[in-house]
């Protein structure tokens, strides 16, 4: 993996239309990326390769999510559906620290020599026999130095330091925490935002609409456009976008596709609101407020409801014992007490007939347990649990101490 994620070229070398290319290709896969994180993925291919990604570019996703990395990864021979898979498990978040460390690691080039600017000397003329006596020539300031040595800059050398005794493990996290961070010509900004503006114009209805294909939900969407749109008093606002798709007709679809999405979700989820947040992305508060202006509080308060009784009227003991384990969904459900306190009513029930032949607790959880068809593991789990079981280890026949004669 480490020789499959390392730079070909760098970032701005990486030509403007096949990052846009690419740019396009992952909002259509459901995985919009920003222009650095595109370049920095092209970075991995050579410029031989970028023919190949054109052609790539040019159909539809096989699957989706396909953010930029996943891209390469798909063109090095990975499987789409594979690609995707990784993508929606941050795979390629830690491809892309790798690539970043590799380069951090990279030795500098070494500096291009200076050009020397070479004298023509001229030719020597033929001697003349005279009788004047010829001067003695001038012997060089230093032996072998030649003319143009002479006149060279000269380089200083700066001595050099031995290089710190480090971790092979720690020497990544030791270069990303001190390197500085670039400078002048080489700092990377994020391009210019837009005004929201923009969006109410005509061309603004099919941005809209391609962006509503990729995010389930207003919260979504709102945070992918506020990457590249400024609201009127600085940030992209939830109004704001709300009007502009009311001007575009679009907001009644939003509003279709976001009840649907969230009605399956509670009820994939059997009522719990953290799952159902969890699964969409979104925040408690979130969800609340998106469920106040969709209406639809009431169908999801009657979904809870009924999930609420499925879990107190449950029939089969087992189903009982598994769900006691499941404190954080009894809890989102709003029933932990009352579902606690009817179990532990039943099972001080069941235990009752089988305590005085029982020598031990886990032979009475193990006897009740096989009556009622149910496994001995969650009996005794759920006999800890409900803390009654110190009252029953004391009450069964082994607890008694020996007589002594």
């Amino acid at each position: 993996m480490n020789s499959h994620w390392q730079r070909q070229r760098q970032p701005d070398d990486v030509p403007t239309p096949v990052a846009v290319a690419v740019s396009d290709f992952c909002r259509r896969a459901r995985s919009p990326a920003t222009p650095t994180e595109v370049r920095e993925a092209l970075a991995l291919l050579s410029e031989a390769d970028d023919f190949r990604v054109r052609t790539l570019t040019d159909t539809e996703p096989e699957a989706t999510p396909l953010g930029p990395f996943a891209v390469v990864d798909v063109l090095k021979g990975t499987a789409a559906s594979l690609a995707a898979t990784r993508q929606g498990c941050g795979y390629y978040d830690v491809v892309q620290e790798l690539a970043r460390v590799h380069e951090e690691k990279r030795p500098p080039a070494p500096a291009p020599a200076p050009e020397v600017p070479s004298f023509a000397t001229p030719a020597p003329r033929a001697a003349v026999q005279t009788n004047v006596p010829a001067k003695p020539e001038k012997a060089p300031k230093t032996a072998g130095e030649t003319v143009q040595e002479r006149i060279a800059p000269r380089k200083r050398t700066a001595p050099e330091l031995a290089p710190p005794d480090l971790d092979e493990s720690e020497a990544p996290s030791f270069l990303r925490r001190d390197l500085p961070k670039p400078r002048g010509r080489f700092t990377r900004l994020d391009a210019p935002k837009t005004g929201f503006q923009e969006l109410t114009r005509t061309s603004g209805k099919e941005l809209l609409e391609s962006a509503m294909e990729a995010h389930e939900h207003r919260f979504v969407l709102l945070n992918a456009l506020a990457l590249q749109y400024n609201g009127s008093r600085g940030e992209l606002a939830l109004p704001e976008l709300e009007g502009v798709l009311r001007s575009h007709g679009l907001m009644e679809a939003l509003e279709t596709r976001e009840r649907t999405a969230i009605l399956a979700a509670f009820t994939d989820q059997r009522g719990a609101a953290g799952r159902v947040g969890w699964a969409l992305g979104l925040s408690p508060s979130e969800l609340s407020q998106l469920e106040a202006k969709l209406g639809i509080s009431r169908e999801v308060e009657e979904l809870r409801e009924r999930f609420r009784r499925e879990a107190l009227t449950a029939r089969n003991l087992t189903q009982r014992l598994d769900l006691l384990g499941r404190d954080k969904y009894l809890a989102d459900l709003g029933i932990k007490k009352r579902f606690t306190d009817m179990l532990r009513r039943e099972l001080e029930v069941l235990v009752r007939d089988d305590l005085p032949e029982a020598k031990t607790l886990a032979e009475l959880a193990d006897t009740v347990a096989r009556k009622q068809g149910a496994p001995s593991e969650l009996m005794l789990r759920a006999l800890e649990r409900l803390g009654v079981a110190e009252g029953l280890r004391k009450r069964t026949s082994d607890s008694t101490p020996p007589s002594t004669p």
